[in-house]
């Protein structure tokens, strides 16, 4: 899915838009030892509005249009559908549309058995139903009897934790009084979740499904290999490392802060030439080979970038959006600097009567220092 396709059923996930319908919601709390203690099935036509609207709010976050960081696509491998794997629990969950107890049961056990997490947590996982209004080639809409369905599930992991004690009013005794809270509250801002199947060029794809994260740079990777049965691709934070490595290992000691903040812009220049476009925008050895070759790296150092890339990300892309800096940032023992992309011109390294020096171009004479006005002579 990209940004586009997860946009529209994130708008459309209200029965206010008239083409979606929640129909039921698994509800299920598991507890630090991974023993389901409790699952129920509600419908969500006759709840009441107030219970309706928290399963809303709570849901709706795993729909998270950051594609690519916060809600990543994963493709499921062959023998992710065969009997008792995660494709085959998830599709017979769908199928059943969270009618079959056994099929419920099932895909709870799954969870509790495959998922590493800290503590208690709730699973709630909704049943949907979405009406894909077809468009002919003019991308007007068709006539009704065109439509398609696009049934799904959509799950929320929520992190249950006992509410923190304090002091609270007791107005039949009239006093102030110290509360102890026992209770487990379940958190309304899920840490993790996925939506199977995905909906892919506005039509129902079962062989891939979404991973939300509530972290994008400290995704479970539990959910995505042992609950869901795919292969984990690199975070965010994991792709900036891995593309900080191999911009070291290619250019080694001609590294300094002109031609660092050089492939910055040049990378943001990527980011912005292809904004408007659904898909990820990625940079590959190719492109990573013209941006060093334009900006003056040598060409024995350009050569590098092949082997190099290969070694460290093997032949996966990185996310451009990933890889932009929005601030340089200057660190030295017991000094740092931030610099805002706008400043950036103004700082330059330099050997100053034999000591190497942060220079930095200052246009107004007064600069505040601890908040206070300071006048550079």
């Amino acid at each position: 899915m990209n940004k586009k396709e997860t946009a529209e059923i994130k708008k459309n996930f209200s029965d206010k838009s008239g083409f979606f319908i929640m129909e039921r919601v698994l509800t299920a709390f598991i507890d630090a030892e991974k023993n389901v203690r409790y699952h129920n099935v509600s419908s969500c036509l006759t709840m009441p509005v107030e219970e309706h609207d928290v399963y809303d709010e709570t849901l709706k976050k795993v729909l998270n249009t950051n594609v690519g960081k916060a809600f990543v696509e994963y493709e499921f491998p062959n023998e992710a559908y065969d009997e008792g794997q995660p494709q085959y629990i998830l599709y017979n969950l769908l199928k059943t549309e969270l009618k079959d107890d056994l099929a419920c049961e099932d895909f709870l056990n799954h969870i509790a058995n495959n998922m590493a997490y800290e503590g208690p947590y709730a699973v709630i996982t909704s049943y949907c139903c979405y009406t894909i209004r077809k468009k002919d080639k003019n991308d007007e809409f068709a006539d009704e009897g065109q439509d398609e369905l696009y049934r799904y599930l959509l799950t929320a992991i929520c992190p249950v934790n006992t509410s923190k004690d304090g002091f609270v009013f007791d107005s039949s005794n009239n006093e102030i009084t110290k509360k102890m809270n026992t209770e487990l509250i379940i958190s309304k801002a899920p840490s993790d979740g996925f939506l199977y199947p995905v909906f892919s060029n506005r039509s129902t794809d079962i062989n891939h499904v979404m991973y939300y994260s509530k972290s994008a740079n400290k995704p479970n990777i539990s959910v995505v290999e042992n609950v869901l049965g795919c292969t984990f691709v690199m975070s965010a934070e994991s792709e900036k490392t891995s593309f900080q490595s191999i911009l070291k290992n290619v250019v080694g000691d001609d590294l300094d802060y002109m031609l660092i903040k050089t492939v910055n812009e040049k990378i943001q220049e990527v980011v912005e030439e292809n904004k408007d476009e659904t898909d990820k925008v990625v940079i590959d050895n190719g492109t990573l080979k013209d941006i060093l070759s334009d900006i003056g790296v040598p060409e024995e150092r350009v050569q590098m970038v092949e082997p190099v890339y290969e070694k460290v990300c093997g032949s996966a892309p990185l996310t451009a959006a990933n890889l932009v800096e929005t601030k340089t940032v200057l660190t030295s023992p017991g000094i740092t600097v931030n610099i805002k992309p706008s400043a950036a011109d103004k700082v330059r390294t330099s050997v100053v009567e034999g000591r190497r020096c942060l220079l930095i171009d200052i246009d107004d004479p007064t600069i505040e220092i601890n908040g206070l006005p300071v006048t550079l002579n």
